[in-house]
């Protein structure tokens, strides 16, 4: 899949602001600092489009990315950053549940983890969520290449295990210095556009 346009997010923190169309939508989802920013950069081929920061927890609404004309990619605030406040993290619990919750467009949830540690409690219950809700997930792990090679398989068991993946769930391990797993990910982007 070639990227021919990306469009400045549409910004919404509640549902009568989500974007009008019948597009498909692509949510992703992770932690604080697992590198959602850089994710999005490396699949649309844009340096700095979405805005990376060093302070964990900047994104604090929902952002819809028009890519293509054909599809959105829907980036939500990261969830287990301390220094947010509980009533911080509150509302942004609430603003991603009514999303999942009420938005027929959602095709598939890309859940961010990062590749160099055992996913933490909060990657769990997120998963364990998102399985609750019946959604199509694709497990990404981040920061593949801090990883040397002789590691990978143990980290690969470490994360499978941990999140109790099936034999037939998608494990994408993911670099955005190398671009392994771009290809993936648009692949299954490109498999809901049909």
């Amino acid at each position: 899949m070639q990227i021919e346009s990306v469009e400045e997010p549409i910004i919404a923190i509640r549902v009568s602001q989500y974007p009008e169309s019948n597009k498909c939508e692509f949510l992703l989802l992770g932690r604080s600092n697992v590198g959602k920013s850089s994710f999005i950069n490396t699949l649309i081929e844009r340096k700095n489009f979405a805005r990376t920061s060093s302070k964990p927890g900047k994104t604090q609404t929902l952002n819809f990315y028009l890519v293509n004309k054909n599809f959105y990619l829907v980036d939500v605030p990261g969830y287990g950053y301390a220094s947010v406040s509980k009533d911080t993290q509150k509302k942004f619990g609430i603003m991603i549940e009514d999303y999942l919750q009420t938005r027929e467009n959602l095709k598939h949830v890309f859940l961010l983890i990062d590749y160099r540690h055992k996913p933490t409690e909060d990657d769990i219950l997120m998963y364990n969520f998102l399985k609750y809700y019946n959604l199509d997930i694709s497990v990404v792990a981040t920061k593949y290449d801090k990883v040397s090679k002789n590691g990978r398989v143990k980290q690969d068991k470490l994360i499978k295990d941990t999140l109790k993946l099936g034999e037939n769930e998608s494990f994408i391990p993911f670099s955005t210095i190398t671009k392994k797993g771009r290809g993936e990910v648009l692949d299954i982007i490109a498999s809901f556009l049909k």
